[in-house]
């Protein structure tokens, strides 16, 4: 493959996994790696196809096991200090939630996932209560 189509199969993976699903950090490290072989293209350092799959996978399993984890729980970590001033709280939905769905909502002036474990439908605009905090995941009841 030419340079820019690693680079621009690097930023499709990264943007994947961004804006769409939460690959848990897969994507990135596929994304990277793949930008990664463009840049070694576009540098001039020519490899034939098979070659640019091997650096690609060997770069994208060195991210996994060298980072992947370490980043994760890092990440993950960060909302641990929340379920005890949280939990009981309510949170106003703006959006319609199906229990079992998940929606991205404000709160406290950080973005979170949050899951309807209730079997209620909770209404748009009224107010909910958090059951459960799961790292950024907030899991609420209809009040």
């Amino acid at each position: 493959m030419t340079w820019w189509a690693w680079m621009v199969l690097g930023l499709v993976l990264l943007g994947i996994e961004l804006f769409a699903v939460d690959a848990q950090f897969y994507l990135v490290f596929l994304g990277v790696s793949a930008a990664i072989v463009g840049l070694l293209g576009l540098f001039g350092i020519s490899l034939p196809e098979w070659g640019q799959w091997l650096v690609f996978a060997v770069l994208a399993l060195f991210f996994f096991f060298t980072f992947r984890r370490t980043l994760y729980s890092k990440i993950r970590s960060g909302g641990e200090t929340y379920p005890e001033s949280i939990s009981g709280e309510s949170i106003n939905l703006a959006d319609d939630l199906e229990p079992g769905k998940e929606v991205r909502t404000q709160y406290r002036g950080s973005d979170w996932t949050v899951r309807n474990v209730g079997d209620a439908v909770i209404a748009g605009g009224s107010r909910a209560r958090v059951v459960k905090v799961d790292g950024l995941t907030l899991h609420v009841a209809a009040e």
